[in-house]
């Protein structure tokens, strides 16, 4: 069923897809592909450290030999819609061998230019595109090296025709992952080029812009998303470093945010150096970053309990990230997974509870279960998820994935004393539909060691229709869980010498076969699952994870 609301965005949506066609059509034109022509550069004021662009890159450590591949052929073997991205992005550029494949490289790019050199949908993308001309200008040198005027010209002029087009369709561009690439490279290009100046100027300026819009106080992203704050503070380092090379100002504002960024990595790094899996988080080990960062000097400083809606306690062993953030705004949450007051819990370094992930590296249908509550570690009453998200394909084409609906966060409080670190919260999601409260408290011993949960269900409503209710802890994959005669706990094998008791006074347990969507493909896991039944009363449960003596 479509509300008003929907109805405006769904005609919004056809009307934003016309013009996207037409302008199609439109690049194709000679016109078009004549009027990205400007200035040629005379030169590079100068060439900016290759090593920059490690951090953003996906790739192993390891030799890519060009000039082992024929120049002639390497465009024409045939690849699937991903493997074409990849190859021309040309973020592989950081893996070749810089002392002996300037001429083979030289080849490969002047067979790119003379047959991708005008528009080409897909090889021209927004995200391709922008890493194509990051990647060149940060490898200019090997590029560019003994290379003849013929191809030095017609390079050059290639990358001024693709920042043409960036510059000119800009405004158009709606995700702000892409805007964030698109300004890394207009920026990149105003360094390296005197005649483009601009192209630095207003994209400063740009760029300020983007992150007053799309961070909070602290400096995390308001999309909440773990993930997203990584690529973020990648790619404002890469353009703090090469204003730095260029020898000018570096921003104030850029200065701060990725301080504030580098803080707020040093919150959310898991035990295991990975983020936690909450609001479109993947499970990257950022260990490979971390060392990037060493090599330029940057250190992680302050570190607070709770930022970007996620609270981290901990003691000597253990860990707990909990998510006791409300939805972002409609804008901001096409990669937002409705799972409030789930939590992830860590012992030893090793991920125990954990949440299923976000399927968006997997297919649509991955994407689209991971966004349901009952694959977070939390409450779920008769099935339904805590947040409505919009269906219609159209407008999540045009719009992305965006919610349709809103909750609060209430009652948190955090206890630290000798004895036990404590969070309490609870949230607003069932008040509408079943007039139920959902508060959840977190304690762990310090002495001990032992976890402990109180989940409680208050019922504001009389109605006297039935509720379903089911707690879910989906086991990190590779754990295996065997239910107990006594039907109320549940034995986790972490490791030969090492396991656990799930434990849940005065109900019964079952464990159900689940699925993790938090790397690039659909992996088998164990949920242990608390259910039952409640008409017109408060009910609460206490669980606990307790060391296997």
């Amino acid at each position: 069923m479509f509300n008003i609301r929907s109805i405006y965005f769904y005609f919004l949506a056809i009307q934003i897809s016309l013009i996207k066609l037409i302008k199609k059509i439109y690049f194709t034109t000679n016109f078009y592909n004549k009027s990205l022509k400007s200035k040629t550069p005379q030169q590079f004021y100068f060439h900016p450290n290759p090593f920059l662009l490690t951090s953003i890159t996906n790739y192993t450590k390891h030799s890519f030999k060009v000039s082992s591949i024929d120049p002639t052929t390497f465009w024409q073997i045939k690849k699937n819609s991903f493997e074409e991205r990849e190859i021309h992005s040309f973020l592989w550029l950081n893996l070749i061998d810089r002392k002996h494949d300037g001429k083979s490289l030289q080849k490969i790019i002047d067979l790119w230019i003379i047959k991708n050199g005008n528009y080409k949908r897909n090889i021209w993308e927004t995200s391709v595109l922008s890493k194509r001309i990051i990647s060149w200008i940060l490898n200019v040198d090997i590029i560019l090296n003994n290379g003849s005027f013929y191809f030095k010209r017609s390079f050059l002029n290639s990358i001024t025709s693709q920042t043409n087009h960036l510059k000119k369709n800009i405004t158009f561009e709606k995700n702000y992952i892409k805007r964030l690439e698109i300004l890394t490279a207009l920026i990149l290009s105003g360094l390296v080029f005197k005649e483009y100046i601009s192209n630095f100027d207003i994209s400063i300026k740009e760029l300020e812009k983007l992150i007053k819009e799309h961070f909070d106080k602290d400096g995390f992203p308001l999309t909440r998303n773990p993930s997203d704050l990584i690529f973020f503070c990648k790619y404002l380092i890469l353009c703090k470093e090469c204003i730095k090379d260029a020898q000018k100002y570096v921003p104030d504002f850029l200065e701060s945010i990725i301080e504030k960024n580098l803080n707020c990595i040093k919150n959310i790094t898991t035990p295991n150096n990975q983020i936690p899996l909450f609001n479109g988080g993947k499970e990257d080990n950022l260990e490979k970053f971390k060392k990037f960062l060493n090599e330029l000097n940057y250190k992680f400083k302050n570190k607070k309990n709770l930022i970007g809606g996620i609270h981290l306690f901990s003691t000597k062993n253990n860990a707990i990230f909990f998510d006791v953030g409300e939805p972002p705004g409609k804008g901001f949450s096409t990669s937002y997974q409705s799972g409030p007051l789930s939590f992830e819990f860590y012992l030893d370094g090793k991920k125990i509870i954990t949440n299923c992930g976000f399927g968006s590296n997997i297919s649509s249908k991955a994407e689209l279960l991971s966004r349901l509550t009952s694959a977070q570690s939390t409450l779920t009453l008769n099935d339904t998820s805590i947040t409505k998200f919009e269906r219609n394909k159209l407008i999540n084409k045009i719009f992305g994935n965006s919610i349709k609906n809103n909750f609060k966060i209430n009652n948190l409080n955090f206890e630290d004393n000798k004895n036990y670190v404590r969070f309490i919260a609870s949230h607003t999601g069932y008040e509408k539909i079943f007039g139920c409260l959902h508060t959840r408290e977190i304690t762990i011993d310090k002495k001990t060691g032992q976890l402990k949960g109180l989940d409680e269900i208050k019922k504001k409503v009389e109605d006297g229709k039935p509720i379903n209710y089911s707690f879910r802890f989906h086991l990190y994959p590779g754990l295996t869980a065997v239910k107990t005669m006594g039907g109320d706990s549940v034995l986790i094998q972490i490791s030969k010498n090492k396991s656990l008791i799930f434990r849940v006074i005065e109900e019964n347990i079952v464990l159900e076969k689940s699925i993790f969507l938090g790397r690039n493909r659909i992996l088998d896991n164990t949920c242990i699952t608390i259910s039952g039944n409640l008409v017109n009363k408060n009910k609460s449960f206490n669980w606990e994870i307790i060391k296997k003596t």
